[in-house]
């Protein structure tokens, strides 16, 4: 469980500097075809790693829905890590790709699961 949930922590955080690293870029008047778009991608990498870290909590406390949501992120980081290992770039795609692959083979081992079994507190009756 704690492979997984540093992963994706660490995940988060290279998404978090990427948008930090877009923001300097647009804020010293890096040309860009919509000022705007632009504007708009650093909102969702920030968003993204943002979703990213809530998810790195909720899955080391146990959260049944954050396997899902971890399970979905690896896939992305698939998505984009093959394109750029088959694209020449191979230390950057196999950074992406062996921690996301070893990501899904934990999300299904059967000690995450039952670990990550937590519903959420229930509401007390009155």
């Amino acid at each position: 469980m704690i492979v997984v949930t540093l992963v994706v922590a660490v995940e988060a955080t290279a998404l978090l500097l990427a948008a930090c690293w877009y923001g300097y870029q647009l804020a010293i008047g890096s040309p860009v075809l919509s000022f705007w778009g632009a504007v708009f991608t650093l909102g969702l990498l920030l968003a993204f790693s943002a979703w990213l870290y809530a998810v790195g909590v909720y899955l080391y406390r146990g959260y049944r829905w954050t396997r899902a949501a971890a399970l979905v992120a690896q896939l992305f980081v698939l998505t984009i890590g093959l394109p750029t290992l088959s694209g020449g770039l191979v230390l950057v795609g196999l950074a992406m790709l062996l921690p996301a692959v070893a990501a899904i083979v934990l999300l299904f081992h059967s000690t995450v699961i039952s670990y990550a079994s937590r519903t959420g507190r229930s509401t007390p009756a009155l």
